[in-house]
């Protein structure tokens, strides 16, 4: 895992002001009747969010989720940015437990999340996943793992009883040991990272990196263009079968204010495809929802 860089010299009291142009892209994919994903992105702050639950619950759980996070403006993050990106994740995870009092046919729903968080006059980021949406980073030209995934398939791996190849095919690959689901007990994984201008981030849920290896992965991301990298990695997930909601966010370290307006991705897609393959289960505990599909552009 990528925890630092040495990055250049400043001198005593500069400081480092770094900000990130993003693109968005979210598809339902080829089999699911609903994009449950949620997304959001600003210059500041990116999320994604995989609902499950089914009968538009994942949906909700997502969205509701994506609401919480995008209440994170720079100015409640200033001062202590770890434990805002916490709080907000935290409240999220409260707000589906209150939507589920409230609607109990929604009522097993919960959604995974992968965050990054810019802290403010620095060239630190802080990282957050639950459950099995990723974050990466590359950084000239490698490409980097940086979240570990809460599914039962990394714990099989962790304890060396399956291989990386089998993983891939795993039946239960899609079964998460941690998400936002209302309970008490969720403690997200929060980490700090030092970054880089040019450093780009792919953040993504599973729909893609179930079904892409990270070799395509790092080649699509090398591409120059945000737009031509994110619609590249949405075509690679759509090939190799499309059978989840794929929602990817690329996002590239600049220096300096990138203005923008936030997106968020929550339209479900109009246009129709026409290559339906068998439904895949999904994974009890995991993906919750919202997803944009419509395909949206960074500004």
């Amino acid at each position: 895992m990528v925890t630092s860089s040495p990055g250049r010299v400043r001198l005593p009291g500069e400081s480092m002001s770094l900000s990130l142009r993003f693109t968005v892209r979210s598809d339902k994919g080829l089999v699911r009747e609903v994009n449950e994903d949620s997304v959001y992105a600003a210059p500041h702050l990116l999320v994604v969010a995989d609902g499950m639950g089914g009968h538009a619950a994942g949906e909700v759980a997502s969205s509701v989720v994506i609401s919480h996070m995008a209440e994170l403006g720079p100015e409640r993050t200033r001062a202590e940015p770890m434990e805002a990106l916490r709080g907000a994740i935290l409240a999220g995870n409260r707000a589906i437990a209150d939507a589920v009092r409230t609607s109990p046919e929604l009522e097993g729903m919960g959604t995974t999340l992968t965050a990054v968080l810019m802290e403010a006059d620095s060239d630190q980021f802080v990282v957050a996943n639950v459950g099995d949406s990723r974050t990466y980073l590359m950084r000239d030209g490698e490409l980097v793992l940086l979240t570990r995934d809460d599914s039962l398939v990394q714990t099989l791996l962790d304890d060396g009883r399956i291989t990386a190849a089998e993983a891939l095919a795993h039946p239960q690959r899609s079964m998460v040991t941690k998400a936002l689901v209302g309970g008490e007990s969720l403690s997200p994984t929060l980490f700090r990272l030092r970054t880089l201008p040019g450093d780009r981030f792919l953040l993504c849920s599973d729909g893609l990196s179930d079904l892409v290896p990270e070799a395509q992965l790092a080649a699509a991301l090398g591409l120059s263009g945000r737009e031509e990298a994110a619609d590249r990695l949405v075509e690679l997930a759509l090939a190799a079968g499309g059978r989840d909601n794929i929602s990817v966010v690329v996002a590239d370290v600049v220096q300096g204010e990138a203005p923008a307006r936030p997106i968020v991705s929550r339209t479900p897609r109009q246009t129709p495809h026409r290559d339906k393959r068998p439904l895949y289960a999904l994974a009890a505990a995991a993906l919750a929802a919202g997803l944009a599909a419509y395909v949206l552009r960074s500004r």
